[in-house]
């Protein structure tokens, strides 16, 4: 799979569980921490395969500069707001408007992404190097995860 299409498959994934989240209530607890804890995770790892495997391959390119610092300061900002709803209790009525903030921002950055670093990104790295950078984003995809399930088993 192309690194393109391997991180436009965590997009959508992350905006299911944002639409799970969302139509819970107040009082589905356990789902709310559940989804709280899968959506944390994913974007964590979503974050660190970008800027350890896929930003640096678009480093190569100049005109790439401008929407790496942009995506770099949006991560920075999604993981602000993942740490303040880890602080907060599923059941306080301000969780949802914080999620709906952590979707927005995560949905601006998807789209922007989608709609102008990856049309870049098949330009200019070509298919067999896509190919190759989604070998290696799905391989540090599952270390990552791997870590991430450790962490839980330890939490619980």
């Amino acid at each position: 799979m192309k690194a393109t299409q391997l991180l436009k498959k965590d997009h959508d994934a992350v905006k299911k569980l944002f639409a799970d989240f969302l139509d819970t209530t107040d009082r589905a607890q356990k789902k709310r921490e559940e989804l709280c804890e899968k959506i944390a995770t994913e974007l964590e790892i979503h974050a660190q395969m970008e800027e350890e495997i896929f930003y640096p391959a678009m480093q190569e390119f100049p005109e790439a500069a401008d929407l790496l610092e942009e995506a770099h300061d949006e991560h920075d900002q999604v993981k602000s707001l993942v740490s303040e709803i880890e602080e907060m209790d599923v059941s306080d009525s301000a969780m949802t408007d914080k999620m709906n903030e952590l979707q927005e921002k995560v949905l601006h950055h998807a789209s922007e992404e989608e709609k102008e670093m990856f049309p870049m990104a098949e330009d200019k790295l070509g298919a067999d190097r896509l190919s190759s950078l989604g070998e290696q984003l799905d391989q540090r995809k599952k270390q990552l995860k791997k870590g991430a399930m450790g962490r839980q088993d330890r939490a619980a």
